[in-house]
């Protein structure tokens, strides 16, 4: 019995020691409640009484009062519960816990050393995305004033509405030059911010292969400009050159070709040659420059694209003169040949066999398909001779016969004239 009555005392004992530690750690817990409470009661409701929710709603960090109050309770709790954390490695440290403690103010240590470059980032990129929106909005009311979407909509013939004519715009439209080049200045001041802020966190293994990234990205956005330019100056060439040769070959009277591409004669042709061949050039001409800047972006891939382009050029253009000169060839010997013999039906063959041979040379210039067109060519030629062959064979005798003898008929009246 006096074992254990010695027992319970030890117990007793225990417990009655142990007492100050709890309530050492029920201290703590309420000193965090405490500091917990009146850290966040400061951040939301001093915040909030300072009017961050109002500024934060002008920097566009929120569409609304509600979600920019909403945004700011939410980081109050989790600084509330964060000093909470903070408190647990001393609290049970307190209650003689050191096994688990020890761990978890390992962790804590990592957390608060972890904190100040956490701080920096985030400060660096509030002070860098408010910087970022100055520098756009200024370069935003530069091109405003100086009216560039009116500029650009003269040289590219877009009709300029109210909003172009006026020297303010609205910078919630996205459709205006004014407001793509802002933006693109925005991104151009953010990268190196976002970078410094990346470093600043000093976590290798994530921050370094984005900074890598973004220093790329950073490093092309001279040649990314150089080839803005180039296409800019491009499309600006291409439409003078284009409208310089259209005006000329107006001049010249070759629209009046198109007659010969127009079936029913009776109506106005539609086909404007001048305006198709100005237009081939000035997209030639835009090709060509926008191929020149694909080689400036110095990418594997584009340069690729551009050589084979640039290489197919000379195919479709050839391609494209043979076509123009079957249709113009087969009308005008189809309508010669109608005119001297006095038969509409062989005028039609001669000029539709001139442009389908034109279509097929046109296929075969393009090497499309070039074994299949061959064969399709010679299939349509051996049909059409088997056909013409078994037709005047077999049932046209007496038509080719007196076709014949009106050819020899018509030859011994030329040989009859008198020579001049």
């Amino acid at each position: 019995m006096n074992d254990i009555g010695n027992s319970f005392r030890g117990v007793g004992y225990t417990i009655i020691d142990y007492i100050p530690n709890v309530l050492g750690a029920l201290l703590l817990l309420l000193i965090a409640w405490i500091v917990a409470t009146i850290v966040r009661a400061i951040f939301t409701k001093g915040l909030k009484k300072a009017g961050a929710d109002r500024a934060m709603v002008k920097g566009h960090m929120a569409k609304t009062k509600e979600s920019a109050d909403s945004m700011l309770d939410s980081i109050g709790k989790i600084l509330y519960y964060l000093i909470f954390i903070l408190f647990i490695p001393s609290v049970l440290q307190a209650l003689d816990m050191n096994n688990v403690a020890q761990p978890i103010s390992n962790m804590m240590n990592k957390l608060l050393a972890f904190l100040p470059n956490l701080f920096m980032a985030i400060i660096i990129l509030v002070i860098g995305y408010f910087v970022a929106k100055f520098v756009k909005n200024l370069v935003f009311s530069l091109l405003t004033a100086i009216n560039i979407d009116k500029w650009f909509n003269k040289f590219t013939n877009k009709t300029s509405g109210a909003s172009t004519s006026t020297t303010r715009m609205d910078a919630g439209d996205k459709a205006t030059l004014a407001n793509v080049l802002a933006n693109v200045v925005f991104v151009i001041v953010l990268i190196p911010i976002l970078t410094i802020a990346l470093e600043t966190l000093n976590i290798r293994s994530i921050s370094e292969p984005i900074v890598n990234m973004l220093n790329q990205v950073l490093n092309m956005i001279p040649n990314i400009f150089v080839a803005i330019i180039l296409i800019l100056v491009g499309v600006l060439i291409g439409k003078f050159v284009g409208d310089l040769l259209i005006s000329l070959l107006n001049g010249t009277g070759i629209n009046r070709f198109s007659t010969y591409l127009n079936t029913d004669k009776t109506k106005t042709p539609s086909v404007d040659i001048a305006n198709i061949i100005g237009k081939v050039v000035q997209a030639i001409i835009i090709i060509f420059f926008t191929v020149e800047a694909m080689n400036v972006l110095q990418l594997d891939v584009l340069n690729g694209i551009g050589e084979a382009v640039i290489a197919y050029l000379p195919l479709l253009i050839s391609s494209l003169i043979i076509l123009g000169l079957g249709l113009i060839g087969g009308s005008v010997l189809g309508n010669y040949v109608k005119q001297s013999s006095g038969n509409r039906f062989l005028g039609t063959i001669v000029k539709y066999a001139i442009i389908i041979i034109a279509v097929f040379m046109t296929l075969d210039q393009l090497n499309f398909a070039t074994n299949i067109v061959n064969l399709a060519f010679l299939f349509i030629i051996a049909g059409l001779a088997v056909a013409f062959a078994i037709s005047f064979g077999m049932g046209g005798r007496e038509f080719a016969k007196r076709q014949l003898e009106n050819l020899e008929k018509k030859m011994e009246k030329e040989n009859d004239k008198p020579n001049l």
